[in-house]
């Protein structure tokens, strides 16, 4: 087992009202158009974790992950999760993260480059585990930082000294990450 972790682009903080589109961290979560070199890379087995995109005035952290249970195409993924066809919601916003129609045509909305690259390794997962309370976010936004300092071995001011733009973590590291958010998630449960 491995694990890839990335930071999403800047404003995208579900912690600050931001709705999750790529990955979507529901019951069954998914990632379909964007990392498409995590999305090859990964295999049955293997993690997932998104940090927060950079938002002026408050801290980046990691949102959730979850392993990867299989990787299909864009035309199966819209088959089985119709749901998550990308939108244009009421209000403007986008929603969802299948960039491509039923007649294998592209979305009308999306933005993404080299849309045939972004067709296969549509992955979808399982056993996902998001900080979604106000209390796990805001101890995740605090210790995020100092956590994958000690996780990489690298100290550095800012997250992106430490990740980059993605950034692989061996199973060690994989286990110490999780281990953190579950006991993030523990200590706002209201259960101990």
């Amino acid at each position: 087992m491995k694990g890839y972790i990335y930071p999403m682009f800047k404003g995208a903080d579900p912690g600050m009202g931001w709705q999750m589109t790529d990955p979507i961290l529901g019951k069954t979560p998914t990632l379909g158009a964007c990392m498409p070199q995590i999305r090859r890379a990964v295999v049955p087995g293997d993690m997932i974790f998104s940090i927060s995109g950079r938002v002026n005035g408050v801290h980046q952290y990691v949102v959730g992950g979850f392993e990867v249970a299989e990787k299909i195409d864009a035309l199966a993924a819209l088959a089985r999760f119709p749901e998550n066809k990308q939108r244009k919601l009421d209000d403007g916003r986008l929603a969802g993260n299948i960039i491509i129609n039923a007649d294998g045509s592209r979305s009308e909305v999306d933005y993404h480059t080299n849309f045939e690259r972004r067709l296969d390794n549509y992955v979808v997962g399982r056993r996902p585990v998001v900080l979604t309370k106000p209390a796990e976010i805001e101890q995740a936004r605090e210790e995020t930082l100092g956590v994958l300092a000690d996780v990489f071995g690298k100290k550095a001011d800012r997250l992106f000294d430490i990740t980059g733009r993605w950034r692989r973590l061996d199973e060690k590291q994989v286990e110490k990450l999780l281990t953190w958010m579950r006991d993030v998630k523990t200590a706002h449960s209201g259960k101990r």
